[in-house]
């Protein structure tokens, strides 16, 4: 016998058996209205001499509720599993015998079924102690034995959804488990709604047909659509008994009959706030409705189904704003990097070439940028990832006044334009493999003054993201575009101021060899205060000068006109330097406030070449000292007392005059030179200065010596600009015969 667990036999001599004498009618009495199973049987073949209403309701079948008929001819199936034989043995020895959670197939055929029992076999006695029958006393566990499964099938279930198996792993285990629990042979289906609830989609359903899920993948939830959407719809249970003849299946009973359907019940699948996840059905081959354990049952998984379905529910939510914020990262940081580009150069060209290089390939593979000039479109900047894409995209020039442009339209418009297809109008399209464009405008002050066209290719498409992206960036590219043409527009206007308030070319003076060199701080944006000039006056002599402004900007160059312009007006009509310098201090004092009031530092001097050298003359009103580098490499300071200019009424200046032999130099600087700062915060110097001096070559000329200092100086600095402008001015007397200017 299979199924038999937990025997137990005791002795002839023991208590394990019932006297007969007048207790059966007892027995029946006690057990005819008891869920237990009760039967007596008399004789070697087991003749079924009485039984209470529970065993008959265990054996099943009407042709079996009959009482004096062998066991064996009522129940054969028993002597296959050896039950009959048990029997037998209790019959023939007199020693019970108890079994638990024996397993018992009762019934034949489609009507049979699995059933689980606790049971004892009492031999029956007569009044002399001999045995006469065997008593059959029972309970029925196999509501039990199925609980227990059931909730071992649950265990493994949340087992899986804890540890995030893939929902359909879990509902396909799901499905397998109850088509293996239930009596009876059932199909099990498990549809998923959409997030808005209107349609079902295939979850599992491991024993249906393909042909049947593919059909209803998709079906929508509302009243009379099948068992699900119904159920679905009416967020209730709907059990159809009969597919063949009830209407909600109007429109599917050719599938049913096609899959052997006869029944389905259908249990909506409801998350925890009541919106709809799917429903939970079970399909019957032929018609039936269902009994309280079906119904628990599909409750009891359909909770479970509620369970799995909200886990993956959240976790693919999780993901999903993952990813998002993992996007939102990605196009901050693509943003940040084209934003650090964009500023890293003013140029006005460099910086639309930096968007379009940020534009390709991460957002499409080609991309223009065409701007208006003059009224006419000019292409300033092309991306490509080869050279002949590169070339044919640079040669494309759009039309501004073309209505089949994309480019016209957006210009005039102002609106960002997409589409899945070529640009209209000619181009190299076909050449390019364009399958699509964006272009978005560049604009100033709501107004677009250029363009950002992203080329896609292939398989390549603009979605909603990268229409975004590229707007954003074309904004972007918009201002700094703006500021590098703000700052081009200044830096060549603060150039032609200060180109006008310097020499363009130093004259050519006879018996002089003349060097200059001019180097404003920062990055050129103001105008400097450090100037020098060379002029004529009568008689072959010449003027020179070297100043420093306080300040910068359009007030320093107000006032470096102001002193040069001064200067070059009187000296021709005053006796020497002194009085011209003291005519320019007082036109300082005598300026406008609104013309700025900052002082002056200056050297000024007259020179007269002669055939044996320069004759010079000079004053210094507060300006670092002139450096004079003899023929011999000596280096000395022309020490010429003076104040400052712009300051006082009297600067207290006073005349020096000294001669140049040929090949010897005087040096002008302005203090941006010495005071140039090394990485360690050092300062170049005075010293540093003239030993440069005394380094520089025999008879140098002129050029030689303003370059030693301007090398020494930026090799002093590593390259770094200073705060200051620097200036200086060399004269090399050459030893010519003097003559007219």
């Amino acid at each position: 016998m299979t199924g038999v667990a937990g025997e137990r036999f005791p002795d002839a001599e023991g208590t394990g058996h019932w006297a007969d004498s007048g207790t059966e009618s007892d027995l029946r009495a006690l057990f005819g209205q008891s869920t237990a199973v009760f039967a007596s049987l008399a004789g070697p073949a087991h003749m079924l001499e009485s039984a209470n209403t529970a065993f008959f309701e265990a054996i099943g079948g009407e042709g079996r509720h009959r009482l004096g008929v062998p066991l064996g001819h009522l129940m054969p199936e028993l002597g296959r599993q050896g039950f009959l034989g048990l029997l037998d043995r209790v019959y023939r020895t007199g020693v019970p015998y108890s079994g638990r959670d024996a397993r018992v197939m009762l019934g034949t055929g489609a009507d049979a079924r699995e059933a689980f029992f606790d049971f004892t076999y009492e031999p029956r006695r007569d009044t002399g102690g001999n045995v006469m029958g065997v008593r059959v006393i029972g309970v029925e566990t196999t509501q039990v034995k199925q609980a227990q499964r059931l909730l071992a099938e649950q265990r493994a279930l949340l087992e899986q959804i804890a540890r995030q198996a893939p929902l359909p792993e879990v509902l396909e285990g799901m499905a397998r488990a109850i088509e293996e629990l239930a009596p009876e042979q059932v199909l099990v289906s498990v549809l998923l709604a959409d997030e808005d609830g209107r349609h079902l989609r295939h979850g599992a359903a491991p024993s249906l047909p393909d042909f049947y899920n593919e059909a209803i993948d998709g079906i929508a939830t509302g009243e009379g659509v099948g068992s699900c959407g119904t159920a679905a719809h009416r967020r209730e249970m709907v059990v159809v008994t009969d597919i063949g003849t009830d209407p909600f299946w109007d429109d599917f009973r050719h599938l049913a009959d096609k899959a052997g359907l006869g029944a389905c019940w259908s249990t909506p699948i409801l998350a925890r706030d009541g919106g709809l996840l799917g429903t939970f059905a079970t399909y019957h081959r032929t018609p039936r409705a269902p009994q309280a354990s079906d119904l628990a049952l599909a409750r009891v998984f359909a909770g479970t189904a509620a369970l799995a379905i909200e886990r993956h529910r959240a976790e693919r939510g999780r993901l999903a704003a993952e990813t998002r914020a993992r996007a939102a990262r990605d196009d901050l940081a693509f943003l940040l990097d084209a934003s650090t580009a964009l500023a890293s150069d003013l140029d006005y060209g460099q910086t639309l070439q930096r968007v379009v290089d940020a534009c390709a390939p991460a957002l499409a593979p080609l991309c223009a940028i065409d701007v208006m000039e003059s009224g006419r479109v000019r292409r300033i900047a092309v991306a490509a990832p080869t050279d002949r894409r590169r070339d044919l995209l640079s040669s494309h020039i759009p039309v501004y006044d073309a209505a089949d442009d994309a480019v016209a339209r957006v210009l005039a418009s102002g609106t960002t334009e997409v589409a899945r297809r070529t640009p209209t109008g000619p181009g190299p399209w076909q050449e390019l493999g364009v399958t699509g464009y964006l272009c978005a405008p560049l604009l100033e002050r709501g107004k677009a003054f250029g363009t950002l066209t992203l080329l896609s290719t292939g398989g390549h498409a603009f979605d909603g993201h990268r229409v975004a992206l590229a707007e954003e960036l074309a904004r972007r590219a918009a201002a700094a575009a703006r500021n590098a043409r703000q700052y081009t527009q200044r830096v060549a206007l603060a150039r032609d101021l200060q180109a006008g308030l310097l020499l363009p070319d130093l004259p050519e003076v006879p018996g002089v060899d003349m060097a200059a060199h001019y180097h404003p701080a920062g990055e050129g944006l103001d105008i400097g205060g450090d100037f020098y000039d060379v002029f004529p006056l009568e008689d072959g002599r010449w003027a020179f000068m070297l100043g420093d402004v306080c300040g910068r900007g359009a007030v320093a160059a107000t006032t470096t006109a102001l002193v040069r312009h001064t200067a070059r007006a009187i000296a021709p009509l005053l006796p020497g330097p002194d009085a011209v310098v003291n005519a320019v201090n007082k036109a300082l004092l005598d300026r406008p406030p609104s013309h700025g009031t900052g002082f002056v530092t200056l050297v000024h001097g007259h020179l007269t070449p002669t055939p044996d050298g320069l004759e010079i003359e000079l004053v210094r009103a507060g300006h670092t000292l002139p450096l004079v580098l003899g023929a011999e490499r000596s280096v000395r300071a022309v020490e010429a007392a003076g104040l400052l200019l712009g300051v006082a009424r009297d600067p207290r200046v006073s005349t020096h005059r000294l001669r140049l032999a040929p090949h010897e130099s005087l040096l002008l600087y302005t203090d941006g030179i010495t005071e140039a700062r090394g990485g360690d915060g050092e300062e170049f110097g005075e010293e540093r200065l003239a030993d440069v001096l005394a380094r520089v070559g025999p008879r140098p000329a002129a050029r030689d010596v303003v370059a030693a200092v301007t090398g020494a100086v930026r090799s002093f600095t590593a390259g770094h600009d200073g705060d200051d402008d620097q200036a200086a001015l060399v004269l090399t007397a050459t030893g010519a015969t003097a003559g007219a200017p």
